[in-house]
């Protein structure tokens, strides 16, 4: 009869590598929020709320300053809003337009709104105030190039996570440079106006935000079919708000500011926790129409 010592020890062995076993695993289980922090390095901030969204600031802090025309080139100029953070390594880049015959002024809330939920945000001004949107998309780029290369922000700045916005022709232009630009994130066209209506080689996620009453780019001839045209693997979301004209976005618009943020997390941070404002999207008394390809995933 063999002696019971091996048995013992055999015991032992599979009793350790049980415990081995169950210690391993809980160190992945422990670990899991490190490993999923992991998953996306660029997420920024706390995970969002309906009351963080509808704030009037994110939360991020905020400081700004204004760049001379005379200090650029391809664009006017304009005004810089940045996270005054640099714990949180870099962040995503927006540049906005404003309209025709509009300045920088015009929009001048979504600056520092748009930044306190974590983004560098130039708001520029145009080299003429009647360029048309052609234009206006070689300009946002011509921004988007300077706070990348020239700023004194650059180092806050992830070059390869940059998004355009813009109202009007403005709007107009950012699908412009979308088109041209089909590396960029993101593109948020605010009450857009373009005369070319098919946008079918876009490629960048595309938020389009249009007023039931814009008798300026109404949406049945601007925003709808700019949206219509955009093939559904580039992602896009189509939010028309009710009862506002063309100008909603150059006064505090809470439900069109919600959106945009969360269009700009979701695709310019990759930042999945704001799925839940896109799919299936906002509803209320605010909302006349929301559609969405969703899901994104």
């Amino acid at each position: 009869m063999r002696s019971p010592t091996p048995i013992r020890s055999t015991a032992r062995t599979l009793a350790g590598l049980v415990l081995t076993g169950i210690l391993a695993a809980g160190a992945v289980v422990a670990g899991s929020p490190a490993a999923q922090a992991a998953d996306n390095p660029y997420e920024r901030g706390p995970a969002p709320t309906n009351a963080s969204l509808e704030a009037s600031r994110g939360p991020f802090a905020t400081s700004s300053y204004s760049v001379s025309s005379l200090s650029v080139t391809g664009f006017g100029g304009g005004t810089i809003y940045y996270p005054t953070s640099t714990s949180e390594g870099t962040f995503g880049a927006v540049a906005i337009s404003p309209g025709y015959t509009a300045r920088w002024s015009s929009l001048s809330w979504l600056g520092p709104r748009i930044a306190s939920h974590g983004f560098v945000v130039i708001g520029i001004e145009t080299n003429s105030i009647f360029d048309q949107p052609d234009s206006r998309g070689r300009q946002l780029l011509a921004a988007l190039d300077y706070l990348v290369d020239r700023s004194s922000v650059r180092t806050r700045i992830d070059g390869a996570r940059l998004a355009v916005a813009g109202h009007s022709m403005g709007g107009g232009g950012s699908l412009e440079a979308a088109s041209d630009r089909p590396s960029l994130q993101a593109a948020v066209p605010l009450a857009p106006w373009n005369l070319d209506k098919s946008w079918s080689e876009l490629r960048v996620p595309t938020l389009i935000v249009g007023g039931e009453y814009d008798s300026i780019a109404s949406v049945s001839s601007h925003s709808e079919p700019f949206y219509n045209s955009i093939p559904a693997s580039a992602e896009k979301a189509y939010l028309e708000l009710n009862g506002e004209d063309h100008f909603f976005p150059q006064t505090t618009n809470t439900p069109m500011a919600k959106q945009a943020v969360a269009w700009l997390k979701r695709f310019v941070d990759n930042d999945t926790r704001y799925e839940q404002f896109l799919c299936p999207g906002p509803s209320g008394l605010a909302i006349e129409e929301y559609r969405d390809t969703c899901p994104h995933a």
